[in-house]
């Protein structure tokens, strides 16, 4: 690709990215607006050409006079459509014309050909022209509307970290307050000692979903930036590469033979026939490409590259590794890597393909007519009977070459962003240091005392008899996946194991919450998720309200449907759109990983539309079932504008950076240690004790070297041991219990360490 783009330096600081975006939209369109205007300066040329032949064997009987007025009336042409002359074909032109003034005599033995050989291969070219430019515009309308998406995507990341950041500078001025109070009062010293351990704990958990929601920003800018890099460096020629496929042959051949002609009929006008000779064989479609580039300098010319904008006092200018998101990260780097060699490949074999389809689409544009018109004898300037069939096949590789072509350009910018993330977080991983924090809390479980069944019951009547505002099911299971199934490819698609599921269904029912005492497979997880609302007695959208819902969704106006939806949700009773509001924004925020997990909005709609609405029992399920899929994929992409706020509707909101207890990494040590080193399961009466923690945190640790897991695993306890006071004896007893275990890992470490493989 030519180096054509070169970032602008006009500006220089911060630039807001509103603004930016705004700037970025109006050059996309320009953009389009310049490639129109390119089909139709070729359309003119080809139709020029056309006109210029035709009238050429009309005069070619007037010999001299005629051909100069021609000349003249063409070159007065040229100066209005093209008042640059830097491509390869106006080139051509200019020496065309400049033989024609030269050459206005003998030219009769050119009249029949020029009428008919070599006007309809300049027809054919004009008619693929027209179709190649449209399929190439399409492609670029669909590499932009990417572009927009992952810039929208940036501004989300942008405002959820500056929104996180902003409570961590409010929850820090709080807690220094506090220990200003601390100094000023000395007789209340206990109760302002509880107060301050408070606001510490809530600076730690706010500063650690800053740090996640900063991670995701730097994420998403470095995939803008990269994805902007690769646009404009590379997608935007190779676009215009293929508008541009056989124009530039259809119209040598075309010369080509007018020359043959030319040569045999008049030889002594080798002179000017040379000079036209060489302009044609200056046709060069990347020269052309580069001169159309230039000349539209500030339409293609790359913008400037998205800044990093932190928030007010925040110095942390790279993705952090820190406590527990460090396997969080590993995790996410690892299936980004995954993904990016799978992605890689696949776009190295669409570029063969591209390459093998863009010979063949040469191969059939030059598969005419025209050297039946360089060879002596009426009898070969026939039409082949076949030529009808010949442009069926052109069309047939036509969309096969494009087809190609959007593969090769779509996967490479899915490569580029990947690559951009793999790169951040590669780096981030080796500087990672291993520490663990805490996790959220089921904060529904508390009343688990009814008599309503969890599943195939009465959603409504199981949130008011429990008192849990999400059901455990529900607020567990997203828990369960936002900590670690976010990035896992074919979540909610692919299925779980069904044993796994009827045991989760099972213990849910029992009013345990079995995701915070083990490990469980991230599709079965899943799979009980939508089994919960699939069983519902009552579908979670009423069924009286379903017409009425697919009658909205097929308005075309963005704002206009989510207002009327919005309309018809807010007549739901509260609980019911608390869960409403609770599921569709974690579907929202699953989507948005599309990249990593291959599930975008609609996939999400189609696993979810069968089990969230169901219609009248008089209702074909399969004529309805697109209607419901686009209804629940405009609820998941218009989720903020379709469902109340929490100002409006109060009750718990999901959150994107959820976080781990530190209170419940002991026990979930144990169990980790248990499990690796005896290969045993832990019986599920000393399960049912333990906390609710992030399990496959430490079982992800299996696949890596035990050295590295026992120390992290022992510096945590060390510093566990350290920061808690011993208040009582039972206190000191549970102390001596983790020196000990301590003590145990420590050995441990140290036997690996020295290659002592028989020590259990």
């Amino acid at each position: 690709m030519s180096s054509h783009v070169k970032l602008r330096k006009e500006k220089v600081g911060i630039v807001d990215y509103d603004t930016q975006i705004k700037e970025v939209r109006c050059q996309l369109v320009d953009q389009l607006k310049v490639l129109d205007v390119q089909l139709e300066q070729k359309s003119q040329q080809l139709q020029d050409l056309s006109d210029y032949l035709r009238r050429r064997g009309e005069i070619e009987s007037e010999y001299s006079r005629s051909l100069e007025k021609l000349a003249e009336k063409f070159t007065s042409r040229i100066k209005k459509k093209e008042p640059s002359s830097h491509s390869s074909v106006a080139q051509v032109w200019l020496a065309l014309l400049s033989q024609t003034r030269q050459d206005s005599r003998d030219h009769n033995g050119l009249s029949e050909n020029c009428s008919s050989v070599l006007i309809q291969p300049l027809t054919h070219c004009l008619e693929y022209t027209q179709r190649l430019a449209k399929k190439s515009k399409d492609i670029c309308t669909l590499l932009q509307d990417g572009l927009l998406k992952v810039t929208t995507e940036l501004q989300t990341a942008w405002r959820t970290y500056y929104q996180y950041h902003s409570d961590f500078v409010c929850a820090e001025g709080k807690l220094r307050e506090a220990e200003k109070q601390e100094e000023k009062q000395k007789q209340s010293a206990k109760k302002l000692e509880r107060l301050i351990e408070k606001r510490q704990g809530k600076v730690k958990e706010i500063h650690l979903k800053c740090s996640k929601a900063r991670n995701d920003y730097l994420l998403n800018l470095a995939a803008v930036n990269s994805s902007m890099n690769k646009y404009y460096l590379q997608d935007i020629s190779a676009l215009i590469d293929c508008a541009d496929v056989g124009y530039h042959l259809s119209l040598s051949r075309v010369m080509q033979a007018y020359l043959s002609r030319r040569w045999r009929v008049q030889k002594s006008l080798s002179s000017g026939l040379q000079q036209l000779q060489d302009a044609v064989s200056g046709l060069d479609q990347s020269r052309d490409r580069d001169a159309l580039l230039q000349d539209h300098y500030s339409t293609f010319s790359m913008p400037l590259r998205f800044p990093y904008q932190p928030h007010d006092g925040d110095q942390v200018s790279e993705v952090s590794a820190e406590s527990e998101m460090r396997c969080e990260l590993d995790t996410r780097f690892r299936q980004i890597q995954t993904r990016l060699k799978a992605v890689t490949q696949e776009t190295e074999e669409a570029g063969v393909s591209v390459s093998a389809a863009r010979t063949s689409l040469l191969d059939g544009i030059g598969d005419d007519d025209l050297e039946a018109s360089q060879e002596d004898g009426a009898e070969n300037n026939t039409v082949k009977p076949s030529a009808a069939r010949r442009r069926a096949n052109l069309q047939e590789i036509e969309n096969v070459y494009f087809t190609k072509v959007r593969e090769y350009l779509v996967g490479s910018s899915l490569v580029s962003k990947l690559q951009a993330k793999h790169d951040l977080l590669k780096v981030a991983v080796e500087k990672g240091i291993g520490s663990f924090g805490r996790v959220r809390r089921n904060q529904s479980a508390g009343n688990l005392i009814h008599n309503h069944k969890l599943f195939n019951g009465d959603m409504l009547s199981f949130i008011q008899a429990s008192g849990q505002q999400i059901p455990i099911v529900v607020e567990s299971c997203i828990c369960f996946i936002n900590l670690n199934g976010l990035h896992h490819e074919g979540i909610f698609r692919v299925p779980g194991s069904q044993t796994e599921v009827n045991a989760l269904r099972d213990a849910f029912e029992r009013g345990e919450d079995p995701l915070a005492e083990r490990s469980y497979d991230l599709d079965s997880v899943a799979g009980v998720l939508k089994l919960y609302f699939r069983s519902l007695e009552n579908p979670l959208f009423p069924i009286d309200s379903t017409s009425q819902l697919l009658e909205h969704a097929q308005i075309s106006s963005e704002a206009e449907r989510a207002a009327q939806l919005k309309t018809v949700i807010c007549s739901y009773p509260e609980p019911v759109i608390v869960v409403m509001r609770y599921l569709f924004a974690f579907l929202h925020h699953v989507s948005q990983y599309s990249d990593e997990n291959m599930m975008q909005p609609y996939n999400l709609a189609v696993c979810f539309g069968p089990s969230l609405l169901r219609g009248d029992q008089d209702d074909d399920v399969v004529t309805l079932q697109p209607q419901i899929n686009a209804l629940v994929k405009s609820l998941i992409v218009q989720h903020e504008s379709i469902f109340p706020s929490q100002g409006q509707v109060g009750g718990p909101v999901y959150e994107k950076c959820m976080t781990l207890e530190q209170d419940d990494w002991y026990d979930r040590a144990k169990l980790f240690l248990t499990e690796t080193l005896t290969g045993a399961s832990t019986p599920a009466s000393a399960q049912s004790k333990r906390p609710r923690a992030n399990s496959s945190v430490w079982l992800n640790h299996k696949s890596c070297r035990f050295q590295e897991v026992f120390s992290d695993v022992c510096i945590f306890f060390f510093f566990s041991f350290r920061s808690q006071p011993q208040s009582s004896t039972e206190d000191i007893t549970v102390q001596v219990d983790k020196v000990g275990l301590i003590s145990f890992l420590l050995m441990f470490n140290f036997s690996v360490q020295q290659g002592v493989k028989n020590m259990f």
